[in-house]
């Protein structure tokens, strides 16, 4: 490419990243970035700009030869795939926002760019102006990592914040997270911790080179947060915060996981609050490293647009170098944590107890039966975490994950004769 000339950039996508980036590129003449051509679904939504600004067919914009570049910015993760990966059939250079695209697709899209050519770079769909993505792709290429986590998802964060802040419950901190646009009025996504397993699928390719099936990652979210809950954590001097994690365990083999968990001062994410996210890098021998940025928002995710533009401008890649690592995945099976749960009815922490095969002793003592700690499989929570959520039981993590102990053989031998 010219870089005297003007870059010509196709936008696909104008609702509030797509309108936060064109806001940045008006505002900032002197980068040489010119969007000429914008492509929106619906003729009949009001705009800040004119009507005869907008294509109403995105697929006009691939056809266009005058386009040095596409940015894709829409919601729906099936049409931005069909998208993306047309672009990249044509050799494209292409940058896209849509996290859960790019997780339930990400061995087609670097496949794609293998056989044809073209580039995806895909910063702004994770942790919003965070520059994760690069860092881990670019700085920490070859040196083995043992952890990536962090809070990936601010709506969620937004709530739990005002609720410690203010003592309330759920149901009001997330009309307020809504009215402030910060939660969607379809709150799943963010509060179910879905969006939050996209992007740390997306991190795990990166930091470890594996390409996981977003279906097979355990996510747990706070539908069934209470008051309750956060007076617990904070009767113990912390706080809950959802976490998504990649850790690599000590038979080698990396696990990943997006919960609810109780954290404390020492915890680099204690002090993340409202909208913000976080990202905690533990590295083998550069050691930990920390991240704090806005995780939403139109300037904020749109400066990572602006950062991917420049970066395809002066041509660079992603390179997946840790695939050569040839890491393996332990999702669930031979994993377990402690955990805390509760349910306003004892009798429905009851059944939760039985699903996750925790004893009545788990029970904690004042509780009325409502409240429960003990040490869980990860498949038991996997398998029952559809039940756990439409029963409403609240479930956090109180610790790392780690293996579940192997029975020598003649024990297990001595147990049977018993």
């Amino acid at each position: 490419m010219d870089d005297k000339r003007p870059l010509r950039i196709g936008l696909i996508g104008f609702g509030c990243v797509g309108q936060g980036f064109y806001d940045i590129l008006q505002r900032q003449p002197e980068l040489g970035l010119t969007i000429t051509r914008i492509a929106v679904k619906s003729p009949d939504k009001p705009r800040t700009l004119p009507a005869e600004r907008f294509s109403f067919r995105a697929d006009e914009l691939l056809a266009d030869p005058n386009l040095d570049l596409l940015v894709e910015v829409i919601d729906d993760p099936a049409e931005a795939f069909r998208l993306v990966s047309a672009a990249l059939r044509q050799g494209r250079r292409i940058v896209s926002a849509n996290k859960a695209m790019v997780a339930r697709h990400l061995p087609e899209l670097v496949a794609l760019q293998r056989e044809f050519g073209g580039t995806l770079l895909y910063e702004a769909a994770v942790c919003g102006s965070i520059p994760i993505i690069r860092t881990l792709d670019a700085y920490f290429s070859h040196e083995p990592l043992r952890a990536v986590s962090g809070i990936f998802n601010g709506s969620s964060n937004y709530v739990l914040t005002r609720m410690s802040e203010e003592g309330s419950d759920y149901g009001p901190a997330l009309a307020e997270a809504q009215a402030l646009g910060f939660a969607e009025t379809d709150p799943a996504l963010d509060m179910g911790a879905f969006d939050p397993r996209s992007k740390a699928v997306i991190l795990a390719a990166h930091a470890f080179g594996l390409l996981l099936n977003p279906d097979e990652v355990l996510n747990l979210g706070i539908e069934g947060v209470g008051a309750a809950d956060i007076a617990y954590a904070a009767s113990l001097g912390q706080k809950i915060k959802v976490i998504a994690g990649l850790y690599r365990l000590p038979n080698g083999r990396v696990t990943a996981l997006v919960t609810p968990q109780l954290l404390g001062p020492e915890s680099p994410f204690f002090n993340v609050e409202h909208e913000f996210n976080g990202v905690a890098i533990e590295a083998e021998y550069a050691g930990p490293h920390f991240l704090q940025g806005r995780g939403a928002g139109g300037h904020p995710t749109g400066s990572a647009v602006l950062a991917d533009v420049q970066a395809l401008r002066s041509g660079f890649r992603y390179g997946y170098t840790k695939q050569a690592a040839r890491f393996q995945a332990q999702l669930v099976e031979g994993l377990e944590v402690e955990v805390y749960l509760r349910h306003p009815s004892a009798a429905a922490l009851g059944q939760a107890l039985d699903w996750l095969r925790l004893p009545a002793q788990a029970v904690l003592p004042g509780t009325d039966g409502t409240q429960a700690t003990g040490s869980v499989g990860l498949a038991a929570l996997g398998q029952w975490r559809v039940a756990l959520r439409e029963a409403g039981v609240f479930v956090a993590r109180l610790g790392e994950v780690g293996l579940i102990p192997e029975v020598p053989a003649e024990a297990e031998t001595a147990h049977a004769l018993a």
